[in-house]
């Protein structure tokens, strides 16, 4: 039987560099949400939804009141944020899939799926 892939939050170009850009405002002094609005140049509905959605992939991000901060290092936040649709065809997603690191073989779990091969049968490399 073939392994289902998890659903993966997608996200826009745009808003990736937001939720960046965010959190980069959180990891130094913890600010108010008013400040952080005015950075990022949002209203309230979407610096909650922005909040919860980070909440979401496991990024802890600490209120007091009306300041926030972040509660981890930067760089650790940042790897859990979902990449944008890059774009690629078939075959780039193919030659991408090539490797032994665990993206490689994501990346090579998604494409097969897409393609309805149950396994590494008919590929060109080796695991």
């Amino acid at each position: 039987m073939a392994q289902s892939l998890p659903e993966i939050a997608t996200v826009t170009r745009d808003r990736a560099a937001r939720l960046a850009k965010f959190l980069k405002l959180l990891s130094g002094p913890a600010k108010t949400r008013l400040a952080l609005m005015a950075k990022l140049k949002t209203d309230q509905r979407a610096f909650y939804r922005d909040l919860r959605f980070l909440r979401s992939l496991g990024i802890e991000v600490g209120a007091d009141g009306d300041k926030y901060v972040l509660g981890g290092p930067l760089d650790s936040a940042r790897a859990k944020l979902p990449c944008p649709d890059p774009g690629l065809t078939m075959a780039e997603a193919a030659a991408l899939s090539r490797g032994n690191s665990e993206a490689h073989r994501k990346l090579k779990r998604m494409v097969e799926s897409i393609n309805g091969v149950e396994s590494a049968a008919g590929g060109s490399s080796g695991r």
